[in-house]
């Protein structure tokens, strides 16, 4: 029976697991080092039609616990278990050949990184029309057809046609649904979804999370959910673990786990959830003396904002708009937010702002000057040091270079020093996103994730900027890590009044970290205002959307994204 034909299973909670783990251990045995424990006495059950989500931050075991029980942990890894059974076959006791057939044709994963997971030079129709030649002994000609079949299912548009396409034809959410297409592709019992939205936009992450709620009730599967996005855990699990440090802390029900967590850690974790907090408020501007500035406070202005890529030969150019016409204002000690998916131009207004990128059209105005004309090829912002956090801390550091050289690094550009005063003002930044002298003698990778952005926040302060240009700081990062990244900036504001672009598709952090917001779409400005009216008040249809699909904060909410109705 095809796939599309099944008729919806009934949920039935008292059915024999699926997945049965009891007594996970996970050791890496590093040659001439001790051993190190992953995961160790982790206990867990996977029901038919039931999503069970394994909740924890990076480092916590999450990972390692899924590719146990698929087969594909790291050579040096030792995986033990009093059990491990996928509905009643035991996986301890089969050899590789057998296991490799399992992981097949009866439970499948769906990694994080969908472009790395895709083969770049195989059409998609190729890739999932392997799966059926390989497994099901298919003919090209029908293993296509059942590819178009499965990207029909998973929602791709056209995909008689698309399934022609490569990767790179696709956008972020459309590989996604790709990768989960590949995944169901055998009717597997267990599907494991490994991070599956953590790099999506909030509108594409709904889209996602729609997708696999209505799949494991369509086809009677198991889901065991990989994830550290609670607002993803609040939509869709059945059942909860939490993981902390290889040990599985707490799990039952989600509901009575998020209304009464008996662990310490969960707790903590749920705590750091961005809960709704009063709108900021900016204070009145102050009049500036006479010479001293403009009396608004005016620190960053931008006026009709164009930016257009072109690609192709002169007889085939194809002319795309990032950016269209786009109008902002900062004040000192205000952050303003820009959010929309990705492809609204966020990002390349933001490069434009601190002249990474030039603009074809409109005028970037900064402490009262004109910045926009180039000076011997670059922008007078990037002369001046309007700084920029980037989203992702591990490749924005450079490895080779302690932390105090990366800090110091604007200042000895520009000369600005000696290298005694550069290093003393490098301890004080240090100081001031809250890591020690210490870390000056070290190198980045020395630093967990959250510290590395911390890092990268001293960085863009040691020149004491009026303006800082954050592009998804904290979207890489765990919710606990990203609390106390967005309570760091705003302790840095209000001590220093510097002025924040803050780059975001997270509306949940935007809602408690900015003063005003501007809303972008397809390179327009879609609407702007202060963060209590956009969020309660919206004008625009696009806006409302946007603000729709952001997952909810508490249980009682569930189904907002799914559709399905909210737990009793």
């Amino acid at each position: 029976m095809a796939i599309l034909d099944q008729p919806t299973p009934p949920r039935a909670g008292t059915r024999p697991p699926v997945l049965r783990v009891r007594g996970l251990d996970v050791r890496f045995t590093p040659p001439g080092r001790p051993a190190v424990i992953a995961a160790t006495g982790v206990d867990l059950d996977v029901h038919p039609g039931e999503l069970v989500a394994l909740l924890g931050e990076s480092g916590s075991g999450k990972t390692v616990t899924a590719r146990a029980v698929m087969g594909i942990q790291d050579a040096a890894a030792v995986v033990t278990a009093d059990e491990l059974s996928l509905s009643g076959t035991s996986l301890l006791t089969l050899d590789e050949g057998a296991r490799r057939q399992v992981r097949g044709e009866r439970m499948s994963m769906v990694l994080q990184d969908a472009l790395s997971s895709l083969n770049p030079v195989l059409t998609i129709g190729d890739q999932i029309g392997e799966v059926f030649r390989v497994h099901r002994g298919l003919s090209r000609k029908a293993a296509r057809a059942r590819a178009v079949e499965l990207l029909d299912l998973v929602g791709i548009a056209r995909p008689g046609q698309r399934v022609d396409d490569y990767p790179h034809q696709f956008s972020g959410g459309m590989r996604q649904r790709i990768l989960i297409a590949m995944a169901i592709a055998l009717e597997p019992e267990l599907l494991i979804a490994d991070e599956p939205t953590t790099a999506l936009d909030v509108t594409v992450q709904a889209q996602i999370l729609r997708l696999l709620d209505d799949l494991r009730r369509r086809l009677d599967m198991a889901v065991l959910l990989i994830t550290h996005d609670i607002g993803v855990v609040t939509e869709v699990a059945d059942r909860l673990a939490v993981m902390y440090r290889g040990v599985v802390v707490e799990q039952g029900d989600a509901d009575a786990v998020f209304a009464a967590p008996r662990a310490a850690y969960t707790r903590q974790l749920l705590g750091s959830a961005p809960v709704p907090a009063p709108a900021r408020v900016l204070p009145p501007a102050t009049p500036a003396a006479a010479g001293d500035g403009p009396a608004d406070d005016v620190v960053l202005r931008a006026t009709g904002i164009t930016r257009v890529f072109h690609t192709g030969s002169r007889l085939s150019r194809t002319s795309v708009r990032a950016v269209g016409g786009v109008d902002l204002t900062l004040r000192r000690g205000e952050t303003l937010a820009v959010v929309g998916e990705s492809g609204s131009g966020k990002s390349t207004l933001a490069r434009i702002l601190v002249g990474l990128e030039s603009a074809d059209e409109g005028t970037v105005t900064f402490r009262g000057t004109d910045v926009t004309r180039r000076t011997h090829g670059r922008r007078r912002t990037a002369r001046a040091g309007i700084p920029m956090v980037f989203q992702d801390p591990y490749t924005s550091l450079d490895p080779r270079m302690r932390v105090r050289d990366v800090v110091a690094e604007p200042m000895a550009v520009r000369r600005t020093g000696t290298r005694a005063e550069r290093y003393e003002r490098v301890a004080e930044v240090l100081g001031l996103v809250g890591l020690g002298a210490d870390a000056m003698d070290r190198f980045a990778h020395q630093f967990s994730g959250g510290q590395r952005q911390r890092i990268g926040i001293a960085r863009a302060l040691v020149r004491d900027p009026d303006v800082l240009v954050c592009d998804e700081p904290v979207s890489a990062l765990d919710v606990t890590i990203q609390a106390q990244v967005v309570d760091l900036l705003v302790e840095i504001q209000e001590r220093l009044g510097v002025g924040i672009v803050f780059i975001s598709h997270d509306l949940s952090v935007v809602q408690n970290l900015a003063h005003r917001v501007l809303v972008m779409h397809h390179g327009l400005e879609v609407e702007t205002g202060d963060v209590g009216q956009i969020f309660a008040r919206p004008r625009e249809q696009y806006t409302r959307e946007l603000l729709a699909s952001i997952p909810p904060l508490t249980r009682a909410e569930r189904g907002k994204l799914t559709g399905a109705r909210p737990a009793a």
